[in-house]
């Protein structure tokens, strides 16, 4: 069309289009790439969402708290279902462990690479110099696996029940509903008390430990394929601090990535700032997969 000889509005025109088809090629060339790349089995899954206080005493559980609540918001605002099956409060409203079911599209697929240290830099509230203390909490987010992905012998199973208890001893039940499940071939022990019943609680216990097993399979199969993990986004070892919280600056850090965004207020409530760093997260990591195997294809 180009050299026919047809009008030259029409030539023109037919120029234009070409060189917007031109520039959008390299962009979809990288999509199909990133289509191509092997898919994580677990990223359709749901995930079971835990959170820990680590060092900084209360302060370290008013933030488990703090992202607990990060987290719930953002499940709302994806239209996820986010269903609390344990919490252990302190007396002034921290959470030294809080553990949630989270189910919905690409749940596993958008918290996975939040699994890590969050670390938190502020005054806290029970502080009276305005001394800035740094504190820390443990994230973990695990796919939640199927019966059909973990087998778990009943003879495993060591199972105990007793009086669930609130915060400072006080007595929620006056039934022996309170479930303790050890995997003793592993040592992981699970507890749930937030229902009345006992065979609620046991459902429970066995939802998370099934997924504790079935992350640890991951990551020994993991370890198997690739002994050099420095390629990926951190390893999801709970030991690694991955981001820190600077509440004076405003400011969210990712170490992993070095990205920063000065809208801490928005990250916390769950919203598209959070989205950004995730989303950050996620194209370094399909970069870094890109490249890895451009190598192999060169190798």
């Amino acid at each position: 069309m180009a050299a026919s000889e047809q009008d030259k509005e029409l030539r023109d025109l037919f120029a234009t289009e070409v060189e917007a088809l031109d520039k959008r090629i390299p962009a979809l060339e990288q999509q199909v790439k990133i289509l191509l790349l092997p898919k994580d089995e677990a990223d359709e899954r749901n995930a079971i969402l835990e959170i820990r206080a680590g060092t900084g005493g209360e302060e370290a559980a008013l933030f488990g708290a703090d992202l607990f609540r990060m987290y719930q918001r953002y499940a709302a605002l994806h239209g996820w279902r986010f269903e609390i099956m344990e919490i252990s409060e302190t007396g002034i409203g921290g959470f030294k462990e809080a553990i949630a079911s989270i189910s919905g599209r690409d749940v596993f697929h958008r918290l996975k690479f939040e699994s890590g240290v969050h670390r938190v830099q502020r005054v806290p509230e029970t502080e009276g110099s305005g001394r800035i203390h740094t504190s820390a909490a443990t994230v973990a987010v695990l796919p939640e696996a199927e019966e059909v992905d973990i087998k778990i012998d009943d003879k495993d199973l060591r199972i105990d029940v007793f009086r669930a208890s609130g915060p400072g001893g006080q007595s929620v039940n006056t039934t022996d509903s309170a479930v303790r499940i050890t995997h003793l071939p592993t040592g992981l022990v699970v507890s749930q008390q937030d229902e009345k019943s006992q065979h609620k609680n046991k459902a429970k216990a066995m939802k998370v430990l099934r997924a504790r097993l079935y992350e640890m399979e991951r990551a020994k199969r993991d370890a198997e394929r690739a002994q050099d993990r420095r390629s990926q986004i951190g390893t999801g070892v709970r030991s690694e601090r991955i981001r820190t919280y600077n509440y004076p600056q405003g400011r969210v850090t990712d170490h992993r990535i070095g990205f920063t965004t000065h809208q801490l207020p928005y990250v916390l409530e769950g919203a598209p700032a959070l989205d950004e760093i995730i989303d950050a997260l996620l194209t370094d990591y399909q970069t870094r997969q890109l490249a890895a195997l451009q190598e192999e294809a060169h190798a």
